[in-house]
């Protein structure tokens, strides 16, 4: 049995994890340290996790146009973009979402571990994936 019924609880269980780490390992960690710590945390929850994993992008018709790579991609229907910057920038969530559109994942969560106060923010495709 999953240890969660809707995207939310997922996103809950990421969030609850990703906290658990920004306590112990605090700030000043490359991204990659914060990438393998938060995979092996929720792996150890249960949750299927693949790291760098390919995502399509596709056009509008489908036509695959290239890769990108998931820092996190969680239950195969979660992509976490983690960061490890001093603060989050208008182009790090322009990238989340321009992933989200053309991977046709609805979900996103967009991580920042480089700050001292951890920063985590759900972002939604809905409605712009069916138009």
């Amino acid at each position: 049995m999953k240890p969660w019924n809707t995207v939310n609880e997922l996103c809950d269980l990421v969030r609850e994890a990703s906290f658990a780490l920004h306590c112990f390992l605090k700030h000043g960690h490359l991204e990659k340290v914060y990438e393998n710590g938060l995979a092996h945390r929720l792996r150890k929850l249960g949750l299927a996790i693949e790291q760098q994993h390919p995502l399509q992008v596709q056009d509008e018709d489908g036509t695959v146009l290239g890769d990108y790579f998931a820092d996190l991609f969680v239950e195969g229907c979660l992509v976490v973009e983690l960061k490890a910057a001093r603060a989050v920038d208008n182009e790090h969530i322009a990238q989340l979402l321009g992933y989200l559109r053309s991977s046709r994942i609805e979900t996103g969560l967009l991580i920042n571990f480089g700050a001292q106060k951890l920063f985590i923010k759900k972002y939604l495709m809905s409605g712009v994936l069916g138009a």
